[in-house]
Parts: structure tokens; C-alpha cells; sequence
């Protein structure tokens, strides 16, 4: 039995998912998983671990991203040049004010992320905005996991042409 069957290129295709983390309820953690499980492409029944099949994740909001308990003060973040002394280290809320929260969800993702080859090309995919702005509207097909493109009007069209035939 074939092992390409159902392979195509549109399951390969990459759709972009909108993800508004402000009005999101969920905390740092949950988001990142879920926002991981879209970059690497698990939702989709083609995963493979060696492919990179994942998809687009537009997050809008990310100054509003909601953690628990005291992480703001007391969780760390590490950079070291590996010189001697170098070690340096930022609280998360540190973080907020210097690059905002975008930084702080992508870091989240990144360490959710396998940590192979794929790692850096799968986070590219990532987009974080700090307001709700964003210049991949015309792009968005599915906000959180509900599809839009059956909202469109060219697909409604195409939805009333193909009944009446």
C-alpha cells in the first residue's frame, strides 16, 4: 500500500488561524500549546514529525496576555553569550515593558516547540501584535478553530450558482 495516498498539496496547503489572546481566558501556558499544536501542524491527519506542515498563527493583543498566580514579578528570563559573566537575567514583567508581550508568547511557543531543525521555521510562522492591528486580514481563514471562508461572498455565490444547476 502506497504511503502518498491523501498527501496532496492542498493538505499541505498552510491556512492562517487568528488568535486574540487579550480576549482570550485561557493563561500563557494553555495558549502556547494550543498556538504550538498549530505551528506544527498536529491538527491536520498528515502530521509527521520530519515535515514541517504546519500553519500560520496570526496572535493580535498580546499586551493583554493573561498569567496566574506571580509570574509577572518573580518568573525569570535567561541570556548568557557564553563569555564568563555574562549570565544576565529579566523578570517577565521586565520583559513586558522592554519588548512587550509578543516576546513574552513567543517564548512561551518556543519552548513548546520540539527542539529539532524545525524549530526556528515553525516560529517564523508566528505573527504577535501588541494592539489589534494587523497587516494579514485578507489572509485570515480560521478565527481560534472556527473556519471563515464559507462567510465570504464569493463562496456564497459560488454556494447558490452550484444548487441551482
Amino acid at each position: 500500500m502506497s504511503q502518498t495516498i491523501g498527501k496532496t498539496r492542498l493538505a499541505y496547503s498552510r491556512t492562517w488561524h487568528y488568535v486574540d489572546v487579550g480576549s482570550d481566558t485561557r493563561p500563557l501556558g494553555r495558549l502556547a500549546s494550543s498556538i504550538a499544536l498549530f505551528l506544527m501542524g498536529k491538527h491536520k491527519p498528515i502530521y509527521d514529525p520530519s515535515t514541517d506542515c504546519g500553519d500560520y498563527v496570526v496572535a493580535v493583543g498580546c499586551h493583554d496576555l493573561h498569567t496566574t498566580g506571580k509570574k509577572r514579578l518573580q518568573k525569570q528570563y535567561y541570556s548568557h553569550s557564553t563569555r564568563p559573566g555574562s549570565l544576565k537575567s529579566m523578570t517577565m514583567d521586565k520583559m513586558f515593558e522592554k519588548w512587550g508581550g509578543g516576546e513574552v508568547l513567543r517564548r512561551a511557543v518556543r519552548g513548546m516547540l520540539p527542539k529539532n531543525r524545525l524549530r526556528d521555521k515553525r516560529l517564523a510562522r508566528l505573527k504577535t501584535f501588541e494592539g489589534l492591528a494587523h497587516p494579514y486580514k485578507k489572509n485570515i481563514v480560521k478565527l481560534g478553530n472556527t473556519p471563515l471562508i464559507g462567510n465570504l461572498s464569493e463562496v456564497q455565490q459560488a454556494l447558490k450558482e452550484a444548487k441551482t444547476s
